[in-house]
């Protein structure tokens, strides 16, 4: 961790520089003792604060879907894409039709909030293409 030769780590403990506790052969530093030693945060990471986040990864395969109905949802989805957010990072949305299946694949990786708009969205879209 300190990129030093073995035998200088020794010398320092030895020379009461760098305070180690001796177990069998070896010695042991405290993270601690390290980090003043080395000038860094002595903080552990676990007590640094965190934030959670929930992230969403899901596939939406939509079979017998004509390429104008597939435009359209396409578009649709795209527009809540770009619409302002409070999280902008990590959302993304792929949509890919496949004209020799009459497919289209829609995938949605983001929030929990974001992917359940586009599922709405695309469900809404879908239901009024079968009315019409």
């Amino acid at each position: 961790m300190l990129r030093l030769h073995v035998r200088t780590v020794r010398r320092l403990i030895h020379d009461g520089k760098l305070n180690a506790v001796r177990i069998g052969k070896q010695y042991r530093i405290t993270a601690g003792t390290l980090a003043d030693f080395a000038g860094t945060d002595s903080r552990p990471s676990a007590s640094l604060p965190r934030t959670r986040r929930v992230l969403v990864s899901t596939i939406v395969d939509v079979d017998a879907i004509s390429r104008e109905e597939s435009d359209r949802v396409t578009t649709m989805a795209t527009a809540v894409l770009k619409a302002p957010s409070v999280e902008p990072e990590g959302r993304r949305l792929d949509c890919i039709y496949y004209p020799e299946q009459g497919r289209l694949r829609v995938v949605i990786n983001g929030s929990t909030s974001f992917a359940s708009s586009l599922l709405g969205l695309v469900d809404t879209v879908l239901a009024n293409g079968r009315r019409a």
